[in-house]
Formats: C-alpha cells, sequence, structure tokens
C-alpha cells in the first residue's frame, strides 16, 4: 500500500480503535488520532494511562491487537519493515555506546539503514551542525552530559530522514537549560515537516507541543491544542479548601445551585467570570472556607474534570 493511502497528505500517522491487552488487563481501549506533518505531538498522561503501550505499537515493537495503525501510508502489521523506515526513534533510556564517539555511535545507525559513503558524511554533518554538536563530534559519549547525549539520540534517530519521530519521555534527567536546548531541536525537525510524537507525564512539556492527547486508563479522555483544551474549561477555575469539603460542597449546592468537583479536601468550579464569583462564596461559606483561589484554565485542570482525579 503507498502513501496515497493516506486520506490526507498531511497526515503521517492514523491511529483508529486501537485496543491492547496483556493478559486480563486492558492496556488500551479503542484509541484513535492523528498525527500530522510538521507538528508536535504529545501524549500526556500519569503512569498507568497506556501511553508507553501505544508508543510501543507505534515503534513495532508490539503487534497489533485490534484496529489500525497506518504509518507514512503502511499498515503496521502487514508492512512492518516500510514502516520502520518511516520512524525515527529516542527511547527513554539511553542507546548510545559510550566508548564510541559521537561520529562513530551515528555512523553505526547508519550502517543498520544501509547509509554509508558520502552521503553518511553529508547527513551526519548536516545534523551536528543542526544539533549544535559539530565540535564534539570526536568525543566518547561517555563524557557528554545529558543533555548532550540526548541530542546525539536525536541525530541517530533522525539520520535516516523518517516521515515521523517518536520521543519517549525526551526530558527525562535533563536539566532546564537542557530542556530547552532539546525543545529548540524539536521545534526546528517539526519545521522541516516532520510529524513529532512524544509522550510526556510532564505538564509543562505537553503544554509546548502543538497538540495533545490526555490519556487516562487506556483511552483518550481530551485532545486538541493546549489552547482549545483550555478553553473547554471557562475563563477560570476557582479552588476551595475546606476543613469539612462535604459540607461545603452541600452548602454551594443547596444555597448557590452551584456543582462543584471535588478532588481530596479540595472543591473546584469552572466558571467564565471568577472574580464576579468569589466574594458571592466568601459570603456564604464564611469560616467553613480555608482558602479561595482563583487559577487560569491548566491541563491538570483538563485532566481533573474529565476524570475526577488528581494528574499524579
Amino acid at each position: 500500500m503507498s502513501d496515497s493511502g493516506q486520506s490526507d497528505p498531511q497526515t503521517v500517522c492514523t491511529v483508529r480503535n486501537l485496543h491492547h491487552q496483556y493478559g486480563e488487563h486492558t492496556a488500551l481501549c479503542g484509541i484513535d488520532m492523528d498525527i500530522k506533518a510538521g507538528r508536535v505531538f504529545a501524549l500526556l498522561g500519569p503512569n498507568g494511562s497506556g501511553k508507553t503501550t501505544l508508543f510501543r505499537i507505534l515503534c513495532t515493537l508490539l503487534p497489533v491487537q485490534k484496529g489500525q495503525v497506518r504509518i507514512g501510508g503502511f499498515v503496521s502489521g502487514e508492512q512492518p519493515l516500510r514502516v520502520r523506515q518511516q520512524i525515527g526513534i529516542v527511547f527513554q533510556s539511553p542507546s548510545l555506546d559510550m566508548k564510541l564517539t559521537v561520529d562513530e555511535n551515528i555512523a553505526c545507525q547508519g550502517a543498520l539503514y544501509g547509509i554509508h559513503g558520502t552521503e553518511l558524511r553529508l547527513r551526519r554533518d548536516e545534523l551536528l551542525q543542526q544539533l549544535d554538536l559539530t565540535d564534539r563530534r570526536d568525543d566518547r559519549c561517555q563524557v557528554l552530559s545529558g543533555g548532550l547525549k540526548r541530542r546525539v539520540e536525536l541525530a541517530k534517530g533522525m539520520l535516516h530522514r523518517p516521515r515521523l519521530l517518536l520521543l519517549d519521555e525526551p526530558s527525562t534527567g535533563l536539566d532546564p537549560s537542557a530542556r530547552l536546548k532539546l525543545w529548540d531541536a524539536i521545534r526546528e525537525m517539526a519545521g522541516e515537516g516532520i510529524a513529532v510524537l512524544l509522550t510526556t507525564h510532564l505538564l509543562e512539556e505537553a503544554d509546548k507541543a502543538d497538540d495533545i492527547a490526555i490519556m487516562s486508563q487506556g483511552t483518550v479522555i481530551a485532545e486538541g491544542s493546549p489552547g482549545e483544551l483550555r478553553a473547554e474549561m471557562g475563563e477560570g477555575v476557582i479552588t476551595i479548601v475546606a476543613d469539612d469539603a462535604s459540607r461545603a460542597e452541600s452548602i454551594l449546592r443547596d444555597r448557590l445551585g452551584l456543582e462543584p468537583q471535588r478532588v481530596h479536601h479540595q472543591l473546584r468550579l469552572e466558571v467564565d467570570s471568577p472574580a464576579k464569583i468569589v466574594p458571592l462564596l466568601v459570603e456564604t461559606l464564611g469560616d467553613e472556607a480555608q482558602s479561595i483561589n482563583i487559577g487560569r484554565p491548566s491541563l491538570e485542570d483538563v485532566f481533573i474534570a474529565k476524570t475526577g482525579e488528581a494528574f499524579n
């Protein structure tokens, strides 16, 4: 099946009705998503949400049990080798040979894809310059910082010019400066038309993506751009901390007709005009409230609104 099998030429990866089970445990339950060229797509979810299983299926490390995955026009499971030619992968665990230099690690990757000679030199030089690694090319990887190692991993994943770059928790173990440089590199790659998919449990990292799928218990509970997801929450979120959350909840429901969402000892309200309602809350709850806070909607608020649980 050729690339023309894609209904939208900008869609590099489509996932339809994807299910996966480990014995009796359901890890994925009916996942649908589209990943487009030139965009950064984040899979956001706490541990156990299913994002790692989905990532491994996209990498062809796990079989498609039910549903369909199509990457670059090729159906995973039917044409795994063609699919693997379409993807570049950077795993959370390092894949570098620490005793080899940066150049040697990239050359080993090239050998796996049949890239050698002049073609290898040209592509390697281009990537080293793009990722600001040219002056470190002769260094053994064991002496590099965590951020530099991550950029070498990116160079390996990009060497064969994939259409889809898959990154598993790319910021793990990096300091803030290294994270910023990593994101500069990711953005540059997306700017060249590559589709980038990354998994993360970091809310602030997902907020940098163009598109987000928030996962919980094997399903996608919300999908869209960060701005679109926050906009669903209204203008603001009011968080109320009370000694007796049950009593405060009853007061708000009975006296004001409000339906707060309870998360542990907190009550949360999604409102369009938070500043106008706070005085009414103070007057109605009185000493029942320890604190009343107003905040802009966040991705964590979206997760809580969809699941009733805190993001952790």
